[in-house]
């Protein structure tokens, strides 16, 4: 992503120091310092050396993981998301996506403690599930949480628009129903329909990526005239809802009687059933100036509140004193990845390719941007015919020989 960032000329958003804490529901389970030794101290005292055996096996991960940028700048491509894995880090990645991360950090000597204290927080915060979702998208998750992300100054929705802007891309302001399959010369031929404000239309295309999920919660979308059948893929998504809270915490709820004394812009939870929200944090502005500072833990300040179902006014009573305003979306954010244990193809037909499948190996900005590269160059490639440049082996061997 932040080679797009440079490409677009954006800037990257300015940091505000906050910090973070775990909640179990009665008291914090780990609370972080603004002295990074003390937060290593209490991390040794509480897991032992469990965080220094996560952060090697992360950083494993991805040292494997980064070799798709290399694989990508020299043209090739993967025809399904089993091939990309494999060239990356074997059949170990591929089994990655078959195993909960649990398993696989309990294996390698993190504790238990820690599984339930600190990862399972995080996976809360990040995919709202539990420690059960796959290694892989653990991972992804684990390693976004070290604090090596970072926003776009003015809000991230500035890459989607500058990329379509700067590829002059030719934009249909309306919302596709389905794909029907025809053939000229031989070749096929897809015809896109889609609905927009001036009623129904559609258009013949050699190519087609589709990128709307093809599973059953999420697909309104139709396929005719291939043999055999494109069919929804199984799976579902994952309910979240996302409150925005103008108004004032109830630091008591937390342990802290006198809300002066509140330390933590972030709040991250364990996987206790009686909690009824995932995580919350204090938001900043999409612009951030020179002179923007956090509210006073006592002033009213914009939280956002994670929890699987709407807050009812009982739960809303419990976070915050008070409050002015309460925004909130409903949506189907990431995979239920125990939904479904066979991750969905990337070649749907001839020349229609699937964007989304890649979700079920792990969701983030990240993959998808990486997925996409993939599906370009997939395309270019098979268009060419130069099947040189698809699911090729040792590739780190080919790589080096080519520089």
């Amino acid at each position: 992503m932040q080679d797009f960032v440079k490409i677009l000329g954006l800037k990257h958003r300015r940091e505000v120091a906050g910090k973070s804490a775990i909640f179990s529901g009665e008291h914090f389970v780990l609370e972080e310092t603004d002295w990074y030794l003390l937060n290593l101290f209490r991390l040794w005292w509480h897991y032992g050396i469990s965080f220094l055996r996560l952060q090697m096996w992360v950083e494993e991960v991805m040292e494997k993981f980064m070799r798709i940028y290399k694989y990508q700048a020299h043209g090739y491509a993967f025809s399904s998301l089993e091939e990309l894995l494999r060239s990356l880090g074997g059949d170990a990645f591929v089994n990655m996506t078959q195993r909960s991360v649990a398993e696989s950090l309990l294996e390698v000597g993190v504790t238990q403690r820690f599984v339930d204290d600190v990862i399972a927080a995080v996976l809360r915060s990040s995919y709202g599930q539990s420690v059960l979702v796959p290694a892989f998208a653990g991972a992804m998750s684990l390693a976004g949480a070290q604090g090596s992300t970072w926003a776009v100054e003015g809000g991230n929705k500035l890459v989607c628009s500058g990329l379509l802007k700067l590829t002059k891309a030719n934009v249909i302001p309306a919302r596709v129903t389905g794909v029907s399959l025809h053939s000229s010369e031989g070749r096929a031929l897809y015809q896109v329909h889609y609905e927009g404000s001036e009623g129904q239309g559609s258009a013949f295309y050699d190519m087609v990526v589709v990128t709307t999920p093809l599973h059953p919660s999420r697909s309104n979308f139709t396929f005719e005239n291939f043999e055999p059948p494109i069919a929804d893929f199984p799976g579902a998504f994952q309910p979240s809802v996302t409150s925005v809270v103008h108004g004032y915490l109830n630091s008591s709820y937390f342990g802290f009687p006198d809300p002066k004394l509140f330390p933590f812009a972030s709040i991250l939870t364990t996987d206790t059933p009686d909690l009824f929200f995932n995580a919350m944090d204090n938001i900043c502005p999409v612009n951030i100036s020179a002179a923007f500072r956090r509210k006073q833990p006592q002033e009213a300040a914009v939280w956002r509140v994670l929890s699987q179902q709407p807050l009812d006014k009982q739960q809303l009573k419990t976070l915050f004193r008070s409050y002015y305003s309460v925004q909130v979306t409903e949506w189907q954010t990431y995979p239920r990845y125990d939904a479904a244990k066979s991750l969905p193809p990337i070649l749907l037909h001839e020349n229609l390719f699937y964007l989304s499948g890649v979700e079920w190996v792990a969701s983030s900005m990240e993959m998808i941007a990486v997925a996409a590269k993939n599906v370009a160059l997939l395309a270019y490639n098979r268009w060419h015919q130069d099947l040189e440049k698809i699911d090729q082996k040792d590739l780190m061997h080919k790589v080096k020989t080519e520089l």
